[in-house]
């Protein structure tokens, strides 16, 4: 049975180095690299965001009451989206809850490290299906990557 709820609104992107994000890993150095993200902020805001989130709600195990610890932590404004050339993907960090949310009183609903990994896991899950509907109907570009030319030849 489908998640019976509204989508938040989109992340606001902003620059980060992919490379700080512990989830995430971009070939390139960080330096002069064009991410893309005012591009994929116009995607997320012209439809990408709701188009993802409704295949991601047929989908979810997420419980209504584990969605509303995550809308209430307002984790899904901390979603990150970059492109990431080399790779030829929309690259994404996923927010999560901590591992000490139990010491820090996290949110008063939180109550079992069951709740807090299937919040987690499907905050992932979701940021993969943004990645895909943004790859496949979105974006019409294509990686500027090249290989540097002092590369062995096999042949």
């Amino acid at each position: 049975m489908a998640l019976e709820v509204e989508p938040p609104a989109p992340p606001e992107l902003e620059f980060v180095d992919p490379n700080e994000y512990e989830d995430a890993t971009i070939s390139a150095d960080g330096t002069d690299v064009d991410y893309r993200r005012e591009e994929l902020q116009t995607f997320l805001e012209e439809g990408a965001w709701e188009e993802s989130f409704e295949a991601w709600r047929e989908d979810t195990d997420l419980e209504k009451r584990e969605y509303e610890i995550a809308r209430d932590l307002e984790l899904f404004s901390e979603f990150d989206f970059f492109w990431d050339d080399f790779a030829d993907r929309v690259g994404y960090h996923a927010p999560g809850i901590p591992e000490d949310w139990q010491a820090r009183e996290y949110h008063p609903e939180l109550d079992t490290w069951g709740t807090v990994s299937s919040i987690n896991a499907e905050l992932t899950e979701f940021g993969q299906v943004v990645s895909e509907v943004l790859k496949e109907e979105y974006i019409d570009w294509e990686a500027e990557y090249e290989p540097p030319e002092d590369l062995p030849d096999f042949d």
